[in-house]
């Protein structure tokens, strides 16, 4: 996630939907969508998270929403969540990754809560 595959597609619009929390996004090659910022929290790229290999199970973060969104060169974003969390870069490799298996990573992240009988909720 260092940069760019040659053929990986480059946003061409991103835009943040506070009240529904979701971030919208569309690429030059015409693939667009909706990632919610609970999806894009439990599953940053970043090493709290990944856990080096070993992700970390995201717990509470139903009502999370993104606060601000900062270009990291030409190549990705970096998000700031309103828990604090600040430290994923989201390249567009890994953006575009994220838009293709969002149905099949959300089950996994609900199969992984129910596992560990935990919840979606922050007072849970």
């Amino acid at each position: 996630m260092s940069g760019l595959s040659p053929d990986t597609p480059l946003p061409t619009d991103i835009r943040l939907h506070q009240v529904s929390r979701t971030l919208e996004i569309t690429f030059d090659n015409g693939v667009s969508g909706m990632l919610p910022c609970e999806f894009l929290r439990v599953y940053s790229p970043s090493a709290e998270v990944q856990g080096h290999g070993n992700p970390v199970l995201q717990t509470g973060k139903r009502d999370v929403n993104i606060t601000g969104i900062e270009p990291v060169g030409h190549y990705a974003v970096k998000l700031v969540f309103s828990d604090g969390h600040n430290t994923g870069l989201y390249s567009w490799d890994y953006l575009y990754a994220l838009l293709q298996r969002q149905d099949t990573l959300w089950q996994e992240y609900l199969e992984r809560l129910a596992q560990a009988g935990a919840s979606r909720d922050a007072d849970h």
